[in-house]
């Protein structure tokens, strides 16, 4: 079965005959002429001002690929489409972000920077490519430096600095930003076709965040008036970022230099100009905000199917029983699980009750997924859309969300210099244009240089102040419950608090024709989520014969907007002066994340996010009834507020001996709302190799970076789990020709580094390529062999529900899909792990309720694993890599291969897999304020 290609383009400019026909059409050479580049900037020969406000000495890095520049002009998209010309500054960083996986080990402090930018403020003044005062404005000015294009945004008044950043913005990201407005609206496929991926992700999205124009008003509203002066400031910010996007879609559009994307998909005429590009206005800050919280922000969810694999276990081995072995997979605090903040301190949250209240599991077989499309006509009402539907579906409503990013953070007193040293960054895909964008902005209570998601950047999300820099992951922890409302009357009321209450109905009809961009067939649908004060319905299904209905309620839902409040502050630089006040500042920001803090003395690490006050004895991991004594405590459910955790409830620390996140486990007793955080999870590759040098001493900037880069092409299953398997097999003489040369291939590439790397930069092709190739076949057929007799075929297969099989690079699975770089977030390599000690005899904490590999005996389980290794040898590299629209079958490593997703009418190339962060920092500061 072909692997599932990477499908998130939202407009797919294929070089089809109706594209090759445009093409042949169009006068390239007049439209060069008119439309390649906006009008020319002014070039700079000034000094920029002395950057007297950077304490880091030069010693502050940063990197987002592919590159800064994600506009470009109708000509410049056919002239990449044709030739593969890029415009200037659209993939200058991707060469040397792909250039790290065959350099790290050569690297040194002096040519890190081969490999990433200089982040320091300011651009010398033989390094400027261009200023601008966008609009004539004169206290505002915009410089960008010859190396990577990055806009240096810097004001005298606090409205021209925002006015700045919103038209770099617009002139860096303006058709991306517009995409994704209509994706928080539900609205992308009316706007940018007709596409399967576009009908997929706005039916993801619409599901969770099925907000009506004046949900998105009483967001802003909300927030402006329960933050004060800040508050006010914030909504100040975002008018005036606003004003300099639609200051900069005005200027393009009489210029005729917007992105021809609005050309090719029919909102202008490329011949004529006819046509508008729609301003921004406020209440897309909150549809754009909705996007990221939901992709990355959000833990939770996954209650009905937690229920469902319960309700599998109990059947299988009886309630006691069952639910002994339902908990052992569902790993709540492993105690082999690695932790962020290890030193050994807990912070109880989303444990199991001693007794469980209020629980609504569902009558068994009675489970089905509340529909989302109606109505379908044309291209929508094909096999191949339902299937896109269901897909779109399962991703929303599991509790394996895209966690992605990473940290390693060391203190002081481990380093070489004395000061601590980060490399972190957020891993959030692998897109042209990328999602995030940089910039550095200084002005009046703003000064930082980083990233930030496009069109939300009037601050900056994740970078470096004066003194000091940030980052996070994604957290994950559970903010997301789900209810059982009882219906009454129909299938469209339900009780709430013994009242018999309508249900709200919120639709969005979407229809598309065929354009150059998308020659997808004419089609239409209707998006249709009936809500109630409980969240949106999201399942039905019987409760002890009662007819339920089951909602999911987000405490970030109607709260998109609260924590601008948050990222106001970190770039503060008078609000920010050490660890206390980045932590402070991190309370601020509702959504799930792990946020890292670094300065010249002191590291730090905050857990984000508002964690609702259960109501006592409430299990978070099942459905509970819609019944006040099982609502959040203190629960308005007009404004959706309740009380949450205090800051000191979760995960913090300050100058722990060091920090690394991988989206795992945060602290004892914290749970995760998805699963998969036992004994091996891909944090214990950063948490093996930080530990190491923090064990040596004298930490550098190469080192720590070299140990995020060896960890990021490496194979989780080979390194942690692969060993063991060969144990067993090895615990006798191997008689069989096949598995015997497939074991001496394998502890070859053990013994070598068990990792996935080219055999020189360039070659396209795999170091022990065979090794690589008999475990991608082996993993999935050992784990069903090992796991499924023991557990019954539906057992297995609810569980593999919760937590998917495996997540190798190539796989074409999971919340990332293929050719996405992040790999081995979610697999059943901790089961694995656990089972095979258990078989050896091993000592294992926090083990499985059985043992499964052969029934537990040793002998049997060897069977099993020579038994699946010789078929998974036997399997051709085809088989493995059966290819796709990018891949010929076979080609491993252009199966493994990380694909900038196109968003718009720009490609670029594919590069070598690294599992890392797709923006990223390298710190060190020199001083302090």
């Amino acid at each position: 079965m072909p692997r599932r290609t990477p499908r998130t383009a939202l407009v797919r400019l294929r070089t089809s005959r109706r594209f090759t026909r445009f093409l042949k059409t169009a006068s390239i050479c007049v439209l060069v002429g008119g439309l390649l580049s906006p009008l020319t900037q002014t070039a700079a020969s000034a000094a920029t001002a002395t950057a007297s406000n950077d304490y880091c000495g030069g010693q502050c890095s940063d990197i987002l690929p592919p590159g800064e520049n994600g506009n470009a002009t109708l000509a410049q998209i056919l002239l990449n489409q044709a030739f593969g010309t890029q415009p200037s500054h659209a993939e200058d960083q991707l060469g040397p972000y792909a250039n790290l996986a065959n350099g790290y080990k050569g690297l040194t402090d002096a040519t890190i920077n081969n490999f990433f930018n200089d982040s320091s403020f300011g651009v010398p003044s033989d390094q400027v490519a261009s200023t601008e005062n966008p609009a004539g404005r004169s206290d505002v000015t915009i410089v960008r430096d010859k190396k990577t294009g990055v806009p240096h945004i810097t004001g005298t008044t606090r409205y021209g600095t925002e006015f700045g950043a919103g038209y770099a913005a617009a002139e860096d990201r303006l058709w991306l930003m517009d995409v994704f407005r209509h994706v928080g609206r539900g609205q992308l496929t009316s706007f940018a076709g007709g596409a399967a991926a576009n009908q997929g992700l706005e039916q993801e999205f619409y599901r969770n965040a099925p907000y009506t124009e004046a949900d998105l008003q009483a967001q802003i509203d909300n927030a402006v008036a329960k933050n004060g002066a800040r508050g006010q400031q914030a909504l100040a910010d975002a008018n005036a970022y606003l004003a300099g996007i639609n200051s900069y879609i005005d200027a393009s559009d009489s210029g005729r230099y917007f992105p021809g994307e609005y050309d090719l998909t029919g909102h202008k005429d490329p011949i004529t100009n006819a046509g508008t590009i729609d301003h921004f206005k406020i209440t897309d800050l909150v549809a754009l905000a909705s996007v990221i919280g939901t992709l990355f922000g959000s833990g939770g969810g996954g209650e009905v199917n937690n229920a469902v694999s319960l309700l599998a276990a109990q059947q299988k081995y009886g309630v006691e029983e069952g639910t002994k072995v339902w908990e052992s997979f569902r790993e709540r605090n492993d105690p082999e699980a690695v932790l962020t903040v290890h030193d050994g301190s807990g912070f109880p949250y989303g444990g199991k009750p001693d007794t469980a209240q209020g629980e609504a599991l569902p009558d068994a077989g009675s489970v089905t997924q509340e529909p989302l499309v109606y109505d379908r006509t044309g291209s929508a009402a094909t096999a191949a859309a339902r299937s896109t539907s269901a897909a779109a579906a399962k991703t929303t409503l599991s509790s394996s969300h895209r966690g992605m990013s990473n940290a390693l953070v060391v203190s002081g007193k481990y380093t070489a210099s004395g000061h601590p040293i980060a490399v972190f960054g957020p891993q959030t895909g692998y897109f042209a244009p990328q999602l995030l964008m940089l910039q550095e902005i200084q002005g009046p209570g703003i000064s930082a240089r980083g990233a930030s998601f496009a069109g939300l950047s009037m601050y900056v999300e994740l970078g470096r102040g004066q003194d000091y820099s940030w980052s996070a992951t994604t957290s994950g922890q559970d903010i997301i419950d789900t209810y059982a409302v009882e219906l009454c009357q129909d299938d469209y009321h339900y009780l709430y608090h013994g009242t018999c209450t309508a249900m709200d109905e919120v639709e969005q009809k979407n229809a598309w024709s065929p354009t150059t961009a998308d020659s997808t067939p004419a089609g239409s649908y209707t998006m249709k989520v009936w809500r109630t004060k409980y969240g949106p319905v999201e399942y039905r299904a019987t409760v002890g014969g009662k007819k339920v209905a089951y909602t999911t309620l987000r405490s970030s839902y109607l709260h998109e907007a609260d924590s601008i409040i948050g990222f106001q502050m970190l770039n503060d630089p008078d609000y920010v002066k050490g660890p206390q006040d980045f932590q402070s500042a991190a309370q601020h920001i509702n959504f799930t994340f792990n946020w890292f803090y670094v300065d010249s003395r002191h590291t730090a690490y905050y857990n984000s996010g508002d964690n609702p006050v259960r109501a006592a004895g409430v299990d978070a991991e099942f459905p509970v009834w819609a019944q006040p004594a099982y609502e959040w405590r203190n629960w308005d459910p007009d404004t959706n507020t309740a009380d949450y955790t205090p800051a000191s409830a979760h995960p913090n620390s300050i100058d722990q001996d060091y920090y690394v996140s991988w989206n795992n486990k945060q602290a004892k007793d914290y749970t995760t709302a998805s699963w998969g955080d036992g004994s091996v999870h891909r944090g214990n590759l950063l948490d093996d190799r930080v530990k190491k040098l923090v064990a040596a001493g004298g930490v550098t900037r190469t080192e720590l970076v070299q140990a995020m880069a060896d960890a990021a092409l490496a194979d989780l299953r080979a390194e942690d789990v692969l060993p063991k398997l060969l144990k067993v097999i090895n615990s006798s003489a191997v008689s069989d020709p096949t598995a015997a040369a497939a074991v001496n291939k394998l502890q070859a590439w053990i013994t070598a580094g068990a990792k996935r790397t080219e055999t020189s930069a360039g070659s396209k092709t795999y170091a022990d390529a065979d090794a690589i190739r008999i475990l991608d076949a082996w993993w999935p057929l050992l784990v069903k062999a090992e796991f499924e007799p023991g557990l019954g075929s539906d057992l297995y297969t609810d569980l593999t529900d919760n937590l998917y099989i495996d997540e190798a690079p190539s796989a074409g699975h999971g919340p990332t899909g293929a050719h996405a770089g992040s790999s081995f977030q979610y697999g059943w390599w901790s089961y694995v792990d656990k089972d095979i000690r258990a078989v050896l005899g091993e000592n294992v904490q926090g083990g499985l309720a059985e043992k499964y590999c052969g029934g537990g005996d040793l002998g049997s389980c060897r069977n099993i694993l020579i038994s699946t290794l010789d078929q998974a040898a036997g399997m051709t590299a085809a088989q493995v890599y059966p290819g796709d629209s990018l891949c010929s079958a076979g080609d491993q490593w252009c199966a493994d291969s990380i694909v900038q997703r196109t968003l718009g009418g720009i490609k670029h190339g594919n590069i070598s897999w690294q599992n890392r962060p797709t923006f990223q920092q390298v710190v060190e500061y020199t001083s302090h304020r």
